[in-house]
Parts: structure tokens; sequence; C-alpha cells
């Protein structure tokens, strides 16, 4: 088989599984709409992360190997690794921005229910997962782009937490009085 077959094999195998998680995430997302009238931002992101994977793998057909290509061709588990490392890091970028850890203008900012004056409980997690939005449009824009970002670019959500873990291990808590 020669490297256009391929080529054209890989592309007919990552539009069928963009659209196969496409469909899976949308009946996901109708049912939990229709049951619980809400949107998770974490089922969004994670899908955002996953459209990102494939797309990167569509960028770089050309310029990978012929052993890549033919390993990535005869595998439908490589095909789908890197999209699912994609919507994982969605995720790990989401918990760092309701954290704060990445803020300012580039970022999106989100709003969080309160926790009860007892503390945290069961339900308060609940809510948390199911009330937490982003504030405004640009800031839903803003997380949609990050979340595919964070799988398209697949260095990128790493290197943040190199860099988070970087700075609080030179971060020094004061000594106790």
């Amino acid at each position: 088989m020669d490297r256009i077959d391929n080529i054209h094999r890989l592309t007919r195998r990552l539009i069928i599984m963009t659209v196969v998680s496409i469909l899976f995430v949308a009946v996901f997302f109708g049912i939990s709409y229709r049951f619980n009238q809400r949107l998770m931002m974490t089922w969004v992101g994670f899908v955002c992360g996953i459209i990102g994977g494939f797309v990167s793998i569509q960028q770089r057909i050309k310029s990978v190997s012929d052993e890549e290509l033919e390993l990535l061709t005869k595998s439908w588990f490589q095909i789908l690794l890197i999209p699912i490392f994609g919507g994982i890091f969605s995720l790990v970028l989401y918990c760092v921005f309701l954290a704060g850890i990445l803020s300012g203008d580039l970022f999106p900012k989100f709003y969080m229910p309160k926790p009860p004056e007892s503390g945290p409980s069961a339900q308060y997690m609940i809510e948390l997962f199911t009330n937490t939005y982003p504030n405004a449009g640009q800031d839903l824009a803003k997380f949609l782009f990050w979340s595919f970002v964070a799988g398209f670019s697949e260095r990128f959500v790493p290197q943040v937490i190199s860099n988070v873990t970087s700075n609080a291990a030179g971060h020094k808590d004061p000594p106790d009085p």
C-alpha cells in the first residue's frame, strides 16, 4: 500500500471518528439537557479537546514517517489516543481556569456557586458541576478556544503543568510563628 492510499485511509478514519465522537456527545448533551435543563461545561470542553486532537492529527498526516503512517492506518486505538488525551487535557485546563491558576484577559472567567455556610457537601459538589458557567458569551468563546487548543497542541497543557509545578516548587511558605 503506498503513502497516498494510507493518507486517504487515515483521513477517512479521522472523519468517521470525529463524526461518531460529536454524535455520541450530542446525544449525551441532549439527554442531560432534557432531564436536567443543564449543559455541563466539562462535556463541552472535553468535546472541543477531542476535536482539537483530531484536527491536530489531520494537520500532521503529511509530515509523519511512513512507519508511523502505517501504524496509524492499522490501529483504531492509535487514532483515538491523541484525541482522548486532548479531551483529558481540556478538562485539566478547565480545572486550571476554575482555580484561577491562569487568569487574565485572554482566559475565560466563570460563575461558580458559593459553598454553603456549613461547608461543602455532596450536594454542593453536584451544584458546582452543574451550575458553573462562563460569565458571558465572550468567556464561553474563550473557553471553547482554549479547550480546542488543549487538544490541538498536545504539549500546551503539559507545559502549563510544568510551569505551575516549577513555580510552586520555588515558592516557599513562610515559617510558622
